[in-house]
């Protein structure tokens, strides 16, 4: 086996196609480069036939963190479960490459892609798809090939569009577009866009599925390269499960039958009796049959299932549930669910139930990724759980599986467009959508059930979101697009397509696709009756509530933003923080401090409020003018040292602590005394000279010479004096208020 590399240039980025070096014992390897990224993908199909009545396929996206340079974090130090993003990648490979298999393809099949270079320029997900394509057609693996997987964005400032943009292009595009297919169809699609319009999207659409063309020539070339230096592909052989006629026969006999267990609205149900049935079919068969042909038993059940849902909808017009194609299921819609969460709302579809619950925290709760995408973390988090009480069925409760990653993350998309900047709303926002009751478009009631937790949370969305599922029959040459499907409709159909929107345009978009005949006019009717659906039950929502709450409510922290100079930073955090501590303990307030002096104070009911006013407070610097009640806290021979705000003192002057002369400042005042006082001077220093407000009348017999001298130059001031060690002249007071300072610090 000779190395082969095949480089070009597409939609101005430089790729290669290499294989023939690593992994040779897979069935089939390849590397792809997109500039200095680089990703190796490797095939390998198992030699036995599995007993199964469906495809096995695992796709493994592996993130190993030395493509970046860095060590993973944790005690370890050494890769563990795949991150959000490594999931979405996996499930990004698995849904194009899935459909291409042949029906009755049962040997195992395990994709691994591994990106050995991640150049933080260019992204490694969608040449992924490629790499699997071209390691299978290497690996003489039937399936419907070349694949090709395309990324289309467009500059917000130019309108053009761009094929597998750096992350950079991607920071100014307005579309986040995904799809992989062949060069004639598509098969999976996954979107996000600031309010796209359905016209744009499906100008996108169309020069996505060029790219993929384009792309899908050259690895044909690469092929080519690959066959001329190695000699022919040789096809391997592997046996199908092949349809029984005879089973066939016997299970279709049926078809009325099951045409009458399927019309039924209620989904358990339906689903007994359709079991019912089934188990009926299967007694028919005589024991050794039932052993010696399990799986083409198996297969003509779901067939039969499958062809009687189809031609009911495109010969009757009617679905099993008794609606029209476009008819939308009953909604049950209710805001502010729970009592003393931040945020919540109930949305029902049918026999579809999401509970959403908003949580706000401060900014310093954002998520961080270690991820090798050069993203630190998110603000905004969206998850979702699919308990499996929502569909009656028992299983095991653990960590979220690919497919509750996959909806959450299309849910957290699909309203990221509308989510306030900090700058207008400082807080971390977590929604988690809990599926209460399941039949079909889960992630769509999540993103409307979301909506509603943030608008009831206080979050001041720019526009509310709702979202919708389509589906596809295609049966007998007649074509149906249907608008709300259920579950029967996406596991039996041909198209699974989610879109979600505000009233302006379309936020996000999900599509698997099994039909190959499927047209551009198809597309604009599927967006066109999702574009009629979301105003239907956006109507509804808004009903429930009009609009976000004008506050956030009682129970839920409110955010103070401050901005103090950031050599203040240091008074407000003291010594080994024990004043910022102390003001958190003593009011409950949350206080995290930004080193450009940003202030963010997160309290419930009047805490926050209390804390900033301390904080005010150590910061303020005092002005010409202003007038304090103070505590005296030191007495000097020259005057009286006043705490004017905790950490501020100034100098009252032994001439200025009343009306006429004082030889000692205790005759006045003592140290605990209040005295109010009036800022004189603030000099360059920061030192502050004060005056008595309100003076008392000088003690008699203490140097008093009346009223009339009162005020006079020269009267009060102390006479002159040889400093002695300890005592406190200009640098005294130049030191008291930091020696006071400090103690205010530490106590």
């Amino acid at each position: 086996m000779t190395k082969v590399t095949h480089e070009f240039d597409l939609y101005g980025k430089h790729y290669a196609l290499e294989s023939g070096e690593l992994a040779k014992q897979a069935t089939g390897a390849c590397i792809v480069r997109q500039g200095d990224s680089e990703v190796l993908v490797t095939a390998v199909v198992s030699k036995e036939r599995k007993d199964f009545d469906f495809f096995p396929l695992t796709v493994d996206y592996i993130e190993k963190m030395y493509a970046v340079g860095r060590i993973p974090g944790g005690y370890l130090k050494r890769e563990a479960r795949p991150s959000e993003k490594a999931t979405l990648t996996a499930r990004m490979i698995d849904r194009p490459l899935r459909p291409s298999f042949p029906d009755g393809f049962r040997n195992e099949v395990q994709v691994v892609a591994m990106p050995l270079v991640a150049d933080q320029v260019d992204p490694v997900d969608t040449i992924c798809v490629m790499a699997a394509s071209a390691a299978l057609t290497i690996g003489g693996v039937p399936f419907e090939g070349p694949l090709a997987c395309v990324r289309v964005g467009r500059d917000r400032d130019t309108g053009e569009y761009l094929v597998n943009p750096t992350y950079e292009e991607r920071d100014n595009s307005d579309l986040d577009l995904e799809l992989a297919g062949t060069s004639t169809f598509i098969s999976m699609l996954e979107a996000s866009g600031d309010e796209v319009s359905e016209a744009d999207m499906l100008d996108a659409m169309a020069f996505g599925q060029d790219a993929i063309a384009a792309f899908c020539a050259e690895q044909e070339a690469f092929i080519a390269k690959w066959v001329e230096v190695n000699g022919p592909i040789q096809p391997k052989e592997y046996v199908l499960d092949e349809p029984n006629a005879a089973v066939h026969e016997k299970v279709f006999a049926h078809f009325d039958e099951m045409s009458a267990a399927l019309k039924d609205p209620d989904k358990q149900s339906r689903m007994a009796k359709v079991a019912e049935l089934k188990d009926l079919i299967v007694s028919e068969f005589s024991g050794e049959e039932r052993e010696s042909e399990h799986r083409s038993i198996a297969v003509e059940l779901k067939n039969l299932e499958k062809h009687a849902m189809r031609e009911m909808v495109v010969e009757t017009g009617e679905r099993v549930d008794g609606r029209t194609a476009t008819q939308i299921r009953p909604l049950m819609v209710k805001g502010d669910y729970l009592p003393l969460v931040h945020g919540s709302g109930l949305f029902q579809r049918g026999q579809t139930q999401v509970l959403s619950v908003c949580t706000l925290g401060m900014l310093n709760e954002w998520q961080r990724l270690d991820t090798i995408e050069p993203v630190d973390g998110k603000r905004y988090i969206h998850h979702y759980n699919f308990p499996p009480f929502c569909t009656g069925e028992t299983g095991r409760m653990g960590a979220p599986k690919r497919r509750e990653i996959g909806h959450g993350n299309l849910a957290e998309r699909a309203l990221l467009p509308v989510i306030p900047t900090e700058e207008e709303f400082p807080y971390t926002i977590r929604v988690v959508s809990e599926v209460m009751e399941s039949n079909g478009s889960s992630s769509m009631a999540s993103t409307c059930g979301s909506t509603l937790a943030l608008m009831d949370a206080g979050v001041p969305l720019k526009r509310p979101v709702s979202g919708i599922a389509m589906g596809l029959i295609q049966e007998n040459g007649k074509t149906v697009v249907l608008s709300d499907i259920q579950g029967l409709e996406d596991f039996l159909g041909d198209m699974d397509f989610k879109v979600t929107g505000t009233e302006r345009g379309i936020t996000a978009m999900q599509m698997d696709n099994k039909a190959t005949g499927l047209t551009p006019e198809i597309l604009e009717q599927a967006l066109h009756q999702a574009k009629e659906g979301r105003a239907h039950i956006l109507a509804a929502m808004l009903e429930a509530i009009p609009q976000p709450r004008e506050e956030v409510k009682d129970n839920a922290p409110h955010i103070i933003t401050l901005n103090i100079a950031p050599d203040k930073i240091r008074d407000v955090i003291g010594s080994g923080g024990k004043v910022i501590r102390g003001i958190q303990d003593d009011t409950g307030a949350t206080i995290d401090i930004q080193e450009d002096g940003t202030v963010f104070i997160a309290g419930v009911g009047a805490a926050g409020e209390e804390a900033a006013d301390r904080i005010r407070a150590i910061v303020k610097v005092p002005e010409v003018g202003e007038e304090y009640v103070g505590r005296v806290v030191g007495i000097q021979p020259f005057g009286a040292f006043v705490e004017l705000l905790p950490g501020k003192d100034g100098l009252l002057h032994i001439s200025r602590v009343a009306q006429g002369r004082v030889d000692k400042v205790e005759d006045v005042l003592n140290v605990g005394d209040e005295v109010k006082v009036k800022v004189l001077e603030v000099d360059e220093k920061g030192k502050i000279s004060l005056d008595r407000l309100d003076k008392p009348e000088a003690p008699a017999g203490n140097g008093h010479k009346g009223p009339e001298h009162a005020g006079r130059k020269g009267d009060s001031k102390p006479k002159p004096r040889t400093r002695k060690p300890g005592d406190r002249g200009a640098k005294g007071q130049d030191e008291a208020p930091a020696r006071k300072l400090r103690r205010h610090h530490e106590g």
